[in-house]
């Protein structure tokens, strides 16, 4: 594909550090580098903390020029709420969706973009991608990155039930007139394909091996972050949310408050923290410590501190997401402590390659031995495999020149 003119449609993106943004994000800076232009619609970064972060605060509509002119973002305004429900995120997803389509209504007055990548969930923003399509002929790239309205459905975030037929419908509509699906596992490949018949490019969340690196002596690193280099630092990063079952931890480091080495760590945003915390207070849990989201200059450093990663899945979710912190954990060769079902994308990946450990979902006392048994072994070959797959399949230079290559 030669250079061309791209735009994104999406509502997460730059300098949201974790989930969708993060990728989107990575995603239009490596673009540019490799001489694209690219036109950016999305919100003001609110994610995972559910609020409009400094320094947008109290904008309507704002433009932005970067990379040398080679990215222009329009950020658009919208309804965030501060705890998330099912119709809330309804609410939040449709203001984005209306103030995003007077954006590309401007556009199609400026000069053409050749594709255009359309960032599902919200599922709808296809929509979007189709009405621009239908004047300026682009080519349409639908990425799935989270099968939305599945797991509404299967998390039981959405009543009435009947509103899913009406959802499944627009949703099959979009998939069968875009030009390219893809999406980022091989299980939600299969999802998406039994949805549409079609073809589904795989499209997989990818790291930056020279950003994100194992740490020789790694131990050292821990005093850092007020630990002891002795401690077993039992470490989640990522969006902090009633989903996440992070109240199941806090009663197994209560169960664990004994084992004086081990000590949990809870790093990140979102609308469940300060109800974590206040959890853990009256617990007195004097073992678990909570972090807000490490900035990408430390980043790499704090990954390598943990000595297990928990990726916590609930059962009827895990085939329908693909956690995105799994990527970064892998490239520094940690030690992922997986709860995935047999015969999900999650499960297969992390097994078929020895390069975690993976158990039955929403077991706690399952999961509490897990932590103990991770904590008491070193896994070295399961951490140098979590490496090399992240080296040889996650490279992001590959994955995007690949994806490039076949549109």
């Amino acid at each position: 594909m030669s250079k061309k003119r791209i735009l994104i449609i999406g509502i997460n993106c730059w300098p949201e550090l974790t989930g969708i943004g993060k990728y989107t994000g990575e995603m239009i800076d490596w673009l540019a580098r490799h001489d694209y232009e690219v036109t950016a619609v999305t919100a003001f970064p609110y994610y995972p903390q559910w609020k409009v972060q400094q320094p947008y605060t109290g904008k309507m509509y704002k433009k932005e020029i970067l990379q040398g002119g080679k990215v222009t973002i329009y950020r658009c305004p919208m309804y965030v709420p501060s705890k998330p429900s099912g119709m809330k995120r309804m609410i939040h997803e449709a203001s984005f969706f209306i103030s995003a389509f007077f954006v590309v209504l401007r556009l199609l007055f400026k000069e053409k973009h050749d594709v255009v990548f359309s960032m599902a969930p919200p599922f709808h923003l296809g929509l979007l991608a189709m009405f621009y399509r239908l004047f300026k002929k682009a080519k349409i790239v639908y990425h799935i990155q989270d099968l939305q309205i599945d797991a509404a459905k299967e998390l039981k975030m959405l009543k009435p039930t009947w509103i899913f037929s009406i959802l499944f419908g627009l949703e099959r509509f979009i998939l069968n007139r875009v030009d390219i699906v893809s999406t980022i596992s091989e299980g939600m490949r299969r999802k998406v394909k039994a949805k549409t018949g079609g073809e589904v490019m795989l499209f997989p969340n990818w790291v930056d091996v020279s950003g994100c690196f194992p740490v020789a002596d790694r131990h050292r690193l821990k005093p850092n972050w007020g630990f002891l280099p002795s401690d077993k630092l039992v470490v989640y990063s990522g969006s902090i949310g009633e989903k996440q079952g992070l109240d199941s931890v806090l009663r197994i480091a209560a169960e664990l408050r004994s084992s004086l080495d081990i000590k949990f760590i809870i790093c990140g945003s979102g609308p469940f923290k300060p109800k974590l915390e206040e959890m853990a207070k009256e617990m007195e849990l004097d073992n678990v410590h909570f972090l807000p989201l490490q900035p990408n200059e430390v980043f790499n450093d704090f990954l390598n501190i943990g000595d297990v990663h928990l990726v916590l899945q609930k059962a009827d979710a895990s085939d329908l997401v693909m956690p995105s912190k799994l990527t970064s954990i892998l490239a520094v060769g940690g030690l992922a402590l997986v709860t995935a079902n047999p015969g999900t994308s999650l499960y297969e990946v992390v097994s078929e390659n020895d390069m975690g450990v993976v158990i039955a979902p929403e077991d706690e006392e399952l999961l509490k031995e897990a932590i103990v048994y991770c904590c008491g072994n070193g896994f070295v070959l399961q951490r140098a495999n979590a490496r090399a797959y992240a080296t040889d399949f996650l490279n992001k230079d590959s994955v995007l020149n690949a994806v490039l290559n076949e549109i």
